[in-house]
């Protein structure tokens, strides 16, 4: 096999109360990569639609997780990366994960799958670094493995796959603004009160345990965020009317999906994700803001051949 073509899957990290760590996969909105081998030694990026990246293999997301891996390898041959891009660089739902997530992904398959989905992390997270100025994977691993997952160390690297309860839906407004994960970074404090932080990890430890046990009221009462939201939510607008609106339509709780601007919620049942789609457009439509709204399921699968 010289060539695959790949759909890399948008992803909601943080999850309100797991900051840099929480992430899971969508399954309705991601870019589409096609990866081939080439005679000519390297990686080289030859096609982009969609939105205005560089062709620059060291410029570009995808092309820094690529020659991450090529680093690695000892073969006579390169690679040729064509990126269909079908979600907006700083929407807040894992663009340049995506974009990471993708290359690494559609080499290790023309190679004969040599790396495992840990090691193709830690290459994809050289190329998120170039996006957000951290090395953080709580987009990428969610992207790769599919469902939720939580990054419990980056350095050594280890994640852990998280089971998501069968009727579970995600419903994301993503307001046409465009926040950059570097800026939204700069606004968090550098401190934040022991309280608060007994309050957060509280949480994140009852929602992972909410999730493996399918407890749908206690997913409701984790998706608190106390540390990061109340500082982040300012840069995005109506996110209170927002959060007000999808709580009233039956939504287990909502936040901030990445850095923002795109809102996240949560509901039990494709019914419900629906009135929550319908409530969060009855928001916005009262503003001049452009904005897509998706309504997925989880999936389970992550990054996959089409």
């Amino acid at each position: 096999m010289n060539e695959i073509k790949i759909f890399s899957p948008a992803t909601v990290a943080n999850v309100a109360c797991g900051f840099d760590v929480l992430g899971f996969c969508l399954d309705s909105v991601g870019d589409e990569m096609v990866v081939r081998k080439t005679n000519k030694k390297g990686i080289h990026i030859t096609k982009i639609e969609g939105f205005n990246l560089p062709y620059e293999t060291e410029l570009n997301v995808a092309g820094v997780s690529a020659l991450a891996m090529y680093k690695t390898l000892d073969v006579d041959f390169g690679f040729e990366i064509e990126i269909y891009k079908n979600i907006k660089p700083g929407s807040g739902i894992g663009s340049s994960a995506a974009s990471a997530v993708g290359s690494v992904y559609g080499m290790n398959e023309l190679l004969g799958k040599p790396f495992n989905k840990t090691q193709l992390t830690e290459f994809a997270i050289k190329g998120e670094a170039l996006a957000s100025k951290c090395e953080h994977a709580d987009n990428l691993a969610p992207a790769l493995f599919g469902g939720f997952t939580l990054v419990k160390s980056v350095s050594p690297l280890q994640i852990l796959e998280i089971p998501s309860p069968d009727d579970l839906y995600a419903t994301i407004i993503h307001p046409q603004i465009e926040i950059k994960t570097s800026e939204s970074r700069a606004v968090l404090p550098k401190e934040v009160a022991l309280s608060d932080a007994i309050e957060q990890w509280a949480n994140l430890g009852s929602l992972v345990h909410a999730l493996h046990t399918s407890d749908y009221n206690l997913i409701s009462n984790s998706l608190k965020d106390v540390i990061v939201e109340p500082h982040r939510s300012q840069l995005i607008p109506q996110f209170n009317e927002v959060k007000k609106a999808v709580i009233e339509a039956g939504a287990l709780g909502a936040g901030i999906s990445g850095s923002g601007p795109s809102i996240f919620s949560l509901s039990k049942g494709l019914e419900t994700a629906k009135k929550v789609k319908d409530a969060m457009q009855s928001v916005y439509l009262k503003t001049v803001i452009e904005f897509d709204i998706h309504v997925s399921k989880i999936n389970i699968d992550g990054v996959k051949i089409i």
